[in-house]
């Protein structure tokens, strides 16, 4: 596993704990990455910037979520999912990494943590927004 992956999938960890039990505080955070990453302070500095940007980002990216599916609202999609397509749209959206690689690495997260079918929508749904932020900017 890439380093970086392991930092998404870190920050995924953390962005599901805020759907279950609400946001946590800013040391406990800082805790969890320093210990999950191997006190790492580039990949500690990579996985703290997505997971501020999602929570300080939310809103806009949830709303673009939804507005990229069809018939699926995201409290109806599962936990593991919507929070590796958060990840990889605030990358797609206001982060530097390639779209394509942010899907990939989204994809890659999916197979791992979702169901037999969550790629394939993680897949189609990171796609057309990606398609659709091209299109707009």
């Amino acid at each position: 596993m890439s380093r970086r992956r392991r930092a998404r999938e870190v920050v995924m960890q953390l962005l599901f704990r805020d759907d279950m039990n609400g946001v946590g505080d800013g040391s406990t955070d800082q805790q969890f990455l320093s210990r999950r990453l191997n006190r790492n302070a580039s990949l500690i500095g990579f996985a703290d910037t997505i997971l501020q940007g999602v929570r300080q980002n939310k809103e806009s990216i949830d709303e673009k979520l939804e507005s990229t599916t069809v018939n699926w609202s995201l409290g109806r999609m599962a936990v593991t999912d919507r929070n590796v397509m958060r990840i990889a749209a605030w990358e797609i959206l206001f982060g530097e990494t390639p779209p394509r690689v942010a899907i990939n690495e989204a994809i890659e997260l999916s197979k791992r943590y979702g169901d037999e079918n969550s790629s394939r929508f993680v897949n189609g749904v990171l796609d057309k927004l990606m398609q659709e932020a091209h299109t707009e900017s």
